[in-house]
């Protein structure tokens, strides 16, 4: 695949990380595990992926997200988001707020349903990401943007929703390769001219105990790849730690265990993405390329469901957006035969047909203090696949 070359500026920033990751390598006697290389590609102060300067979302960036696709999206997610806030606390939290159009087509629709909420707190690691934010909101909805605040740590204490999209997918994961002769973990190091290359040592402590547990495919020759996110396990049980009433929204790509760790997947998920082109070269200009893993939905469960949590609801996207009035949203958007009702409507079955995103991504709801079902998960509930 031939890739856009990046600017001379951007090569100058992803070489000086690189000299960074070297520095982590040597220091760490020489080999860290992919979990690391993946933290300080995506997060290292001011030359990772998401706290640099690059342009991340939207078509000048590298990938498009569900709320660039369509302000429906978050218009029908303010149902759900409605409803937890009633039971719990007037009270919403952002992680990995993006542009911040999801915040401005929330708390607009929120405003448009008589429920905004007291306060609208986003938890962002990026300046760049931040200062983005803050102009989106101020451009979309200025009368509301005195509600949004920016956190710089979790809360101690919090009641009411949380949404992450696209959180989980981004998180450092580790990976491991099961062969013949054990279970190794996939790694980092440098080759003898300097160059980032992959790495294996024997998988040992929480990785390898969590790794043998999952009961991964036992290939008769070659390996089977795939990844863990014990980070993401540990973030849940985190909030779970916090959250005195209400409920957890997550919605990123992934599977159920069951479909997760297939024969046929022996690959793994982790991709990168660079000017909307999907490639699979982790290596490949450090800090200039997002790196994702698809989400196991059976750990995200059972990592809230361990640490005290109550498990609501899981469904694909798009039973949950029928669920919320999705086509609700659509109808009072514009007459039918109009352009811009066209337009909005091919966005919703971009992110409803199984084709598209609407299998793909998945929703899963984890709480604590809620007694009544859902909106997202009344029709279509998918618990049981868990």
């Amino acid at each position: 695949m031939s890739l856009p070359q990046p600017s001379d500026d951007a090569l100058a920033q992803s070489e000086r990380l690189v000299q960074t990751i070297h520095a982590a390598i040597a220091k760490a006697g020489g080999w860290i595990p992919f979990s690391r290389y993946m933290a300080l590609a995506l997060y290292e102060p001011g030359l990772g992926y998401y706290s640099g300067g690059a342009r991340k979302f939207g078509p000048g960036g590298d990938f498009i997200t569900s709320p660039e696709l369509t302000p429906l999206f978050g218009q029908a997610l303010a149902a759900q988001v409605e409803q937890v806030m009633r039971v719990s606390a007037p009270a919403m939290i952002e992680v990995g707020a993006g542009t911040g159009l999801l915040a401005a087509d929330l708390l607009l629709e929120l405003e448009r349903r008589g429920s905004l909420p007291e306060t609208y707190s986003i938890l962002e690691v990026s300046g760049e990401l931040r200062e983005r934010q803050f102009d989106t909101l101020a451009a979309k909805a200025p009368h509301l943007a005195s509600r949004v605040r920016w956190l710089d740590t979790l809360p101690e204490h919090f009641s009411g929703v949380l949404v992450a999209n696209e959180v989980l997918d981004v998180m450092p994961v580790h990976i491991v390769a099961q062969r013949p002769e054990g279970l190794f973990e996939r790694g980092v190091a440098l080759d003898d001219s300097g160059t980032l290359r992959w790495a294996d040592s024997p998988a040992t402590g929480a990785v390898a105990e969590y790794a043998t547990a999952l009961e991964l495919p036992q290939p008769q020759s070659g390996e089977y790849v795939t990844e863990i996110n014990l980070a993401g396990r540990a973030w849940i049980a985190e909030w779970a730690r916090r959250l005195d009433k209400g409920a957890l929204l997550l919605i990123d790509y992934g599977y159920p265990r069951a479909e997760y760790y297939l024969p046929s997947r022996s690959n793994g998920t982790l991709l990168c993405y660079y000017r909307h082109n999907a490639h699979a070269d982790p290596f490949l200009w450090p800090g200039l390329n997002d790196i994702t893993a698809f989400v196991d939905f059976t750990a995200a469960a059972e990592a809230a469901f361990e640490a005290g949590l109550d498990v609501y609801g899981y469904a694909n996207q798009a039973a949950f957006l029928f669920n919320c009035g999705v086509l609700e949203c659509l109808a009072r958007r514009a007459p039918e035969e109009s352009a811009d009702y066209i337009r909005a409507a091919r966005a919703v079955q971009r992110l409803t047909t199984p084709q598209e995103m609407g299998e793909l991504f998945k929703v899963l709801a984890v709480g604590k203090g809620i007694d009544e079902p859902l909106l997202g998960f009344l029709r279509g509930d998918r618990v049981h696949a868990l």
